[in-house]
């Protein structure tokens, strides 16, 4: 009996008790309190056989007008109540009934349902949160059907160099010379490279590590990865220059240098010769800013959230031997929020280079 559990029949038993306890409250005063008041109304002088006979006949009629009105009030009630009732509860049930088809749905893997938030303030927060889920895990699946897309791409180029002069190899057609051995070694070391940042990725989003905050001098952990990258810069003339004051963080020191680095690997593959790179620290309404400014090619409009994706280039020519794996950023972003922070890009536009700032709380 679907009915009877349904919610417009719980709606209706509902009215109907509390109707059957007004009703009730009502025959009570009605039948058993109300004719002691008509009859002390309607008194009449002791030994008046004819005012007596009156009385006993206006109490009958009165008995028996407040009985008919009782059970015509307790039909117009019952009625009353059915309507409303059902009214109410297809006005309650029918957004219930659509949020909970369009959940099936989403479980069968149909994320793009959506349901209209245009019910009362409860179901229409309960609407709006489902449509915010349901947007969620379609952006999640996107992601990972994405993801194994460029996974299965990236992977591909180095598997089939292996496979091509293994075949070699083994035809007799390729010498096995050391710069062979060295051109396989290199293709095994780009999977070793690409599998570990798909692991660190991975265990970044997934909250899946360790944090020891406490606090962090920024400007002193900012002067020793930027002594670090100093030869690498030497032999092209890229100034690394530090700016800003005593800066102190709540984060973790060697996931800070994890995003610095990332971030001095990359201006100093995009910077020009001869020119600075710019690494600054900054306190501003109770956060740390550790911002890596470059002279390079800059950044469009789009590109400055698009480099934070997986495996984006902004330079699509750029091979994935000199260019990185492409998740780098994506990682950043991902230790940023672990921390409490957040990760952006900034650019004036294309050939005005770009900064790379990471913000985390401060001290």
């Amino acid at each position: 009996m679907p009915f009877i559990r349904s919610l417009r029949a719980r709606l209706l038993v509902a009215f109907l008790v509390v109707i059957g306890a007004t009703l009730g409250t009502v025959a009570v005063a009605a039948l058993l309190v109300g004719p002691g008041y008509f009859a002390e109304a309607m008194g009449h002088l002791p030994g008046d056989q004819m005012g007596q006979a009156m009385a006993d006949a206006t109490q009958a009629a009165f008995d028996d007008a407040m009985q008919r009105a009782l059970v015509a009030a307790t039909v117009i009630a019952v009625v009353s109540a059915t309507v409303v009732s059902l009214a109410v509860a297809a006005r309650i049930a029918r957004p219930a009934a659509t949020l909970a088809a369009a959940a099936r749905r989403v479980a069968g893997g149909h994320y793009a349902e959506r349901v209209p938030v245009e019910a009362p303030e409860e179901l229409g927060a309960l609407a709006a949160s489902f449509n915010e889920m349901a947007g969620s895990l379609e952006a999640t699946e996107r992601r990972r059907l994405q993801l194994v897309g460029d996974v299965a791409h990236e992977l591909r180029t180095p598997l089939t160099t292996l496979d091509g002069y293994l075949e070699g190899l083994e035809d007799g057609v390729i010498a096995p010379t050391a710069e062979t051995w060295r051109l396989l070694r290199a293709e095994t070391g780009r999977l070793t490279r690409l599998v570990n940042d798909l692991s660190e990725l991975w265990r970044a989003e997934a909250r899946q590590f360790a944090l020891r905050i406490e606090p962090l001098d920024i400007a002193g952990l900012a002067r020793e990865v930027a002594d670090r990258f100093a030869p690498l810069a030497a032999p092209r003339s890229v100034r690394l220059d530090l700016r800003g004051g005593p800066a102190v963080a709540v984060a973790d020191r060697d996931r800070v240098a994890q995003v610095l680095a990332n971030y001095l690997s990359n201006a100093l593959r995009h910077a020009p010769d001869g020119s600075a790179i710019t690494v600054s620290a900054t306190t501003r309404d109770g956060r740390v800013a550790l911002a890596v400014a470059d002279e390079g090619p800059g950044l469009s409009r789009d590109q400055l959230e698009a480099v934070f994706e997986r495996f984006y280039r902004a330079d699509p020519a750029r091979s994935r031997a000199s260019g990185g794996s492409g998740i780098g950023l994506a990682i950043v972003r991902a230790l940023a929020a672990a921390m409490g922070g957040r990760a952006w890009a900034e650019s004036p536009g294309p050939g005005r280079g770009a900064t790379f700032v990471l913000e985390l709380p401060a001290a």
